[in-house]
């Protein structure tokens, strides 16, 4: 009994935090449907990331409607494989067709497998397909597992140092497309190396942790059907600010509708896609 109550307690304390940053997060919609930092206006990849975070946490926009209207009426403005991806994520959340973006994704794609020729633009682009259920082809998934480093991980850009973020969005990429074993155990394997003492993740070795690494670290354990490491839930929640954000760290306050829009998901223990 009392090991249940403790499991009760920590479910509790999670559903808490969560409703805390939507709550947050809802404060920071603008007329239009957008969402913005205070004072700034509005745009399209961090509308996006407050609706996949809204989402991931049970509760979509409060005007729905409006977020997506605003988000295809911005799709213009979206040139990299990443931005698209993200929004087509966020429309698909919203119920939003998404022909379009997902052919000017498809548009991107190279003959040796990559969308638009970066690891971090390719992984995004398989989970914007798999969101929407349609299908990847596999040279792009070959060409992902192609950049995996020696050491385990991914990097931004094929030739690039690998980095948390990276290696955890691409972990969630390829189990979204149906890929485990070893690239996704090794991967895992990789992330470890940036967990701190205080339970958080560290974008690089060094640079100390962070909510959003912490977050993408625990949304590639549970893409992988593993509980998320020790401490990191927990070292989230610290990080949570009366007004219910997140701050970026232990030392910094910076973007917190950005911030709390990431780390909803990890609390919330979703991983992208959030469907399909």
């Amino acid at each position: 009994m009392g090991l249940k109550l403790v499991v009760l307690a920590a479910a509790l304390l999670a559903a808490t935090s969560v409703s805390r940053g939507v709550g947050f997060l809802q404060t920071r919609q603008l007329p239009d449907g957008s969402f913005a930092e205070r004072g700034q206006p509005g745009y399209p990849q961090l509308t996006a990331w407050a609706t996949l975070g809204l989402t991931a946490a049970g509760t979509p926009p409060q005007a729905k409607g409006l977020t997506a209207k605003y988000l295809v009426a911005h799709e213009a403005q979206l040139a990299s494989a990443t931005d698209l991806a993200l929004v087509v994520l966020a429309e698909e959340a919203l119920g939003q067709k998404v022909d379009g973006p997902l052919a000017r994704l498809r548009a991107l794609e190279r003959p040796n497998g990559s969308v638009g020729g970066l690891v971090n633009g390719t992984a995004w682009s398989v989970l914007a397909l798999r969101g929407n259920g349609s299908p990847v082809h596999g040279a792009t998934i070959r060409w992902l597992l192609s950049r995996q480093t020696r050491a385990g991980g991914w990097s931004w850009s094929p030739r690039g140092a690998a980095d948390s973020n990276d290696t955890a969005a691409v972990v969630q990429a390829l189990r979204s497309a149906k890929v485990k074993g070893r690239p996704v155990e090794r991967g895992l394997r990789f992330l470890l190396r940036f967990r701190n003492r205080d339970g958080g993740f560290e974008l690089t070795q060094g640079r100390g942790s962070d909510a959003q690494s912490t977050a993408w670290a625990v949304q590639a354990f549970l893409a992988a059907r593993k509980p998320p490491p020790s401490g990191a839930l927990a070292y989230l929640k610290r990080l949570q600010r009366p007004d219910g954000s997140f701050r970026y760290s232990a030392r910094y306050t910076t973007t917190p509708v950005w911030v709390t829009a990431q780390v909803l998901p990890a609390l919330a223990r979703k991983a992208f896609p959030l469907a399909g």
